[in-house]
């Protein structure tokens, strides 16, 4: 397993995981475009991918505009092999590395996702205006669960 930053090349693939995810899948797949990924990872932020055998299987892209995180996904065939958590570390740090701001997520409840979320640290802040869910996670909480 290999972990990398993101690059403009590595957009078609996130594309194929992104619309891959079996919970919290696009209404319409047509709302996140290959542009909007570019913009991602090259102004608004910056993004990894996790690979297996040179093919890249998960992805994680932070927004430093809206201290939030913008993506984390991992295809299903993949699932449950550390990918993820590992992808949201490598994140974290880099973010926490360049400021102390609270960095915020939307996830849909009663998922794989908020269960991931809730035992990798992050705190519910209750329900947004959409239904998902709001997380959070602070620098102190990040620096004090990662010296934990």
């Amino acid at each position: 397993m290999k972990f990398r930053e993101a690059d403009i090349k590595d957009i078609k693939a996130l594309q194929v995981i992104r619309h891959a995810v079996k919970e919290n899948r696009l209404s319409n797949p047509l709302l996140v475009t290959d542009a909007d990924i570019e913009n991602f990872i090259t102004v608004r932020g910056k993004g990894w991918v996790g690979e297996v055998n040179g093919v890249i299987v998960g992805f994680a892209i932070v927004d430093t505009l809206d201290n939030n995180i913008w993506a984390l996904f991992v295809h299903p065939d993949y699932e449950k092999k550390g990918i993820g958590k590992k992808l949201q570390e490598i994140m974290l740090n880099w973010f926490f590395d360049q400021s102390k701001k609270t960095l915020w997520l939307g996830t849909a409840p009663n998922t794989r996702a908020e269960k991931f979320y809730r035992l990798t640290g992050w705190t519910d802040k209750g329900l947004r205006e959409n239904g998902e869910i709001r997380f959070e996670m602070s620098y102190n909480d990040w620096k004090n669960k990662k010296n934990s």
